[in-house]
């Protein structure tokens, strides 16, 4: 099908002028800075910030795209993939108008984004076996469907959904197809990152805080053509990614290496969780997971969730979501976290199983 980007963005972006700071009014070197009303005092600091930070982040764009091997004007940073997630329905759904599609149980974001923006929402659940019901999508997609939002491997399932039927969907809908990759790290899928170039309505997140262990900086990505991208410009706030995240970004860009080492650690770590939680009584399943946490099954999961918080461990009960009945959701903790988890829930456990 023809995708034309200019018939999903919002005629008002369109003609928005965005606002312009002195860094995209003049090119070449600058001595003296005088333009932004910063203080030219400095900072109550050892180190300097009182400079605003590059609006484009553009040291971070050519390190990400040498990474992710694609072109940094393909790439967007958002205060987080949330900021991201909200500035896709900003700049191309019509509040009060148009919809968009997702396919529960997935990230809440998306609804609660959506309801902010005053955007209708149409569910098309996920099968019993946490893949995409395509037929079903295609059933609920009408003219003002502008977006449909996939998470592949799947928030809280922890699956990855197939991509035949990922495919399938971006080849047959005209408007903008999300897929939230915010844990492909841990799986053995394929990225779409790299498939950009084939689909031209295809828009791909994936975000610093869970591979690379930078959730407290807030940033998230974006990969998409560069009209996407630039659209996203427009309607973004000017200085979005702090200079103190852009530098330390920066830093742990140049260790992918013990990256590396962390995510095959915790994917280590994840397998033998599951065998040992798959192996207790009452338990009555352990979701396979490409993650780094764990959906189990396990009668009366709310219980559970309320005896571990009053032992200090926080997890996720997940038990009122589509097909997650009775289910909690257990991230990958470190050695210890795990052996305490474990052992707290044996101990749940024998006191459940006691007449």
């Amino acid at each position: 099908m023809q995708f034309d980007i200019k018939k999903i963005v919002r005629p008002n972006i369109e003609k928005l002028k965005p606002y312009a700071s002195a860094k995209d009014e003049y090119t070449g070197e600058a001595r003296i800075f005088l333009d932004a009303n910063e203080n030219s005092l400095g900072s109550p600091l050892t180190k300097w910030y009182n400079r605003y930070p590059d609006p484009y982040q553009k040291a971070i764009k050519e390190k990400l795209a040498f990474i992710k091997k694609v072109s940094a004007a393909q790439i967007f940073l958002g205060n987080g993939s949330d900021e991201i997630i909200d500035l896709l329905f900003r700049a191309f759904c019509e509040p009060g108008k148009d919809n968009i599609i997702i396919c529960p149980p997935t990230y809440p974001m998306y609804e609660v984004n959506a309801n902010i923006n005053n955007i209708g929402i149409k569910l098309a659940p996920l099968l019993a076996d946490f893949q995409l019901n395509v037929a079903h999508i295609e059933q609920l997609v009408d003219d003002n469907t502008k977006i449909i939002w996939i998470c592949s491997p799947n928030n809280p399932t922890g699956n990855s959904l197939d991509r035949i039927d990922i495919e399938t969907v971006l080849n047959h809908f005209n408007g903008l197809v999300v897929v939230d990759e915010a844990y492909i790290n841990f799986s053995k899928q394929k990225s779409f990152v790299q498939s950009l170039e084939d689909y031209p309505n295809l828009v791909v997140l994936q975000t610093l805080s869970k591979a690379w262990g930078l959730a407290g900086l807030r940033v998230g990505m974006c990969f998409a053509n560069e009209a996407i991208v630039g659209y996203l410009n427009k309607v973004k706030a000017p200085y979005n990614i702090s200079m103190v995240a852009q530098e330390l970004v920066l830093k742990a860009l140049e260790e992918v290496g013990q990256v590396n080492d962390m995510i095959q650690h915790l994917v280590e770590m994840r397998i033998a969780l599951a065998e040992v939680i798959a192996s207790m009584p009452l338990v009555e399943k352990v979701y396979p997971s490409d993650t780094n946490f764990l959906l189990v099954k396990i009668p009366k999961a709310t219980e559970l969730y309320k005896f571990l918080c009053s032992k200090g461990i926080i997890v996720r009960d997940r038990s009122g979501l589509p097909n997650c009945e009775d289910t909690v959701r257990l991230t990958v903790g470190n050695e210890q976290e795990n052996t305490e988890l474990v052992d707290a829930m044996a101990e749940w456990i024998e006191k459940t199983m006691i007449p």
